[in-house]
């Protein structure tokens, strides 16, 4: 027996804020590490610098875990643990986002700006979007596609600079495919992105880590034992440890192609970054790009998707608080918010305001659902 309701938009909005939160965290703290990388590119070798941002990352939640534990007792539950289902969507998740992309993004450092670098991952963030539609059946919206069409504008007009009148072809290209590797990498982990965040990027670090040093191993480079190292652990530890947690938590809210844009003003965060310690600066096309991606971001947080559709009841665990009607259920004892614990969701017929989350992933046939705007 299907339960007929309707959750109102307000109560949605309020379910929305974190997720939210999640994704310009992970934005802001990804957004730092290419102007810093590029600091530390000049000293380390590309290949073997992004294998020590991975692995400062695994180090940094390795000893978040262990401090989690001593301070709250608190370890990850055999029901939001990662499973052996999981391993073919992890595997190409360190593949393409924890190897290829971080790999090309520091040699793109070594033959092009960081200014330059920042901006073009925004590119990332529309990879992310038309993998999500194309692979993955995510409803593209009206609101969505301009938010996409202004942010992609923003970041060609921002990775021209007219100083040089200049172009290089190889450098931009690598950037492209790092855009493309971390926006397949996002899809993938939308697939596991009801398991522990923590333990997701844990293993994404150590193995990424790993192979990227190998890599750079075997290629012959020379890695001095400096502070320089140390540095670069600290920067992984922050822009791609305690990012990528923040990333997962955003997914579980929001689905992969509206994380993905949210996710965009990272580039942006990493080009103001870029002004400030490297002092570079492109001139007069920064203030076009910055309206632009104004109207994007704002497109997308006003992007509203409503239609009747059902749910199957299902069982599973993922960080979720008692803010909304879909987690309802009781705690013998009391929680903290959010918390992480296997539960129930009856099966429901109903109409709300969603975006593609966690409880959010069916395809939307015309003939079946009447779709409408929600302003």
């Amino acid at each position: 027996m299907h339960a007929r309701g309707r959750i109102t938009l307000k109560q949605n909005l309020r379910s929305s804020r974190m997720p939210i939160t999640f994704a310009f965290l992970a934005a802001a703290l990804f957004g730092l590490s290419t102007p810093y990388a590029k600091l530390l590119v000049g000293d380390i070798p590309p290949v073997a610098l992004a294998g020590l941002l991975y692995l400062g990352a695994f180090l940094g939640l390795g000893l978040y875990i262990v401090l989690r534990r001593v301070v709250s007792g608190q370890h990850v539950t055999s029901s939001s643990a990662l499973r052996k289902a999981d391993l073919p969507w992890l595997a190409g998740a360190i593949l393409s986002g924890g190897i290829l992309a971080p790999i090309s993004l520091m040699v793109g450092l070594t033959l092009i700006s960081g200014f330059s670098a920042s901006l073009l991952l925004n590119m990332e963030g529309v990879a992310t979007a038309i993998i999500a539609t194309m692979l993955f059946k995510e409803s593209l919206g009206r609101r969505l596609i301009i938010a996409l069409v202004c942010v992609t504008a923003a970041g060609v007009l921002l990775s021209w600079d007219p100083s040089q009148g200049t172009w290089n072809i190889v450098g931009f290209m690598l950037l492209i495919l790092a855009g493309i590797g971390w926006g397949l990498d996002n899809n993938l982990t939308r697939n596991i992105c009801g398991r522990d965040p923590v333990q997701i990027a844990l293993a994404k670090g150590g193995l990424a880590g790993s192979a990227s040093l190998a890599i750079a191993i075997a290629l012959g480079s020379t890695i001095s034992i400096d502070t320089q190292i140390v540095w670069a652990l600290v920067l992984g530890a922050l822009s791609y440890g305690a990012s990528l947690v923040f990333f997962v938590l955003a997914l579980q809210g929001l689905g992969a192609s509206r994380t993905g844009v949210f996710f965009s003003l990272g580039p942006f965060v990493g080009a103001v970054v870029s002004i400030l310690v490297l002092r570079e600066w492109l001139g007069w096309v920064a203030l076009p790009a910055l309206a632009l991606m104004t109207v994007g971001v704002l497109a997308l947080v006003y992007e509203r998707h409503s239609h009747e559709h059902g749910h199957e009841e299902i069982t599973h665990a993922h960080t979720h608080t008692h803010g909304d009607s879909s987690h309802d259920h009781c705690h013998t004892e009391p929680v903290r918010e959010p918390h992480n614990h296997e539960h129930v969701h009856n099966a429901a017929l109903h109409d709300h305001v969603h975006w593609p989350d966690i409880h959010h992933r069916h395809t939307h046939d015309r003939r079946a659902f009447k779709s409408r705007r929600v302003h």
